[in-house]
């Protein structure tokens, strides 16, 4: 799965992620550090990327129609988060990705749990 780590993952997620056989590039990597919300996902859209992001803007279904990129994956961590939280997390989104498709949806990742916006049917 080809991802974009936003620039308050650090490198330690991003070996985690690559060690689990993903092509991942970072915000920091393309000079993209404090880039607006709205230019960050063009830029994964254009690269058919899934943005991974500590960013809560990104978890608004109605701002961010997760239908229209390549998946959007929101780490939910505790208050005064550790080290070892941002890992379990990261872990918890690898495992999730060897088995399901985050291609056109939300996911909400916290230690050992992912939660999955499922678009309303329009008739």
């Amino acid at each position: 799965m080809k991802l974009k780590l936003d620039e308050n993952l650090g490198r330690r997620g991003q070996r985690i992620l690559r060690a689990a056989g993903h092509d991942v590039c970072t915000v920091a990597e393309q000079s993209m550090q404090q880039a607006e919300d709205r230019q960050m996902i063009a830029q994964c859209h254009a690269e058919a990327r899934c943005l991974v992001t500590l960013d809560l803007d990104f978890a608004n279904p109605f701002r961010f129609l997760p239908s229209q990129y390549s998946g959007i994956a929101v780490l939910r961590l505790p208050n005064k988060p550790s080290a070892a939280d941002l890992d379990r997390a990261v872990e918890t989104l690898a495992a999730a990705l060897s088995g399901e498709v985050i291609k056109g949806h939300l996911w909400i990742v916290e230690s050992g749990r992912v939660r999955i916006y499922q678009e309303k049917a329009t008739d």
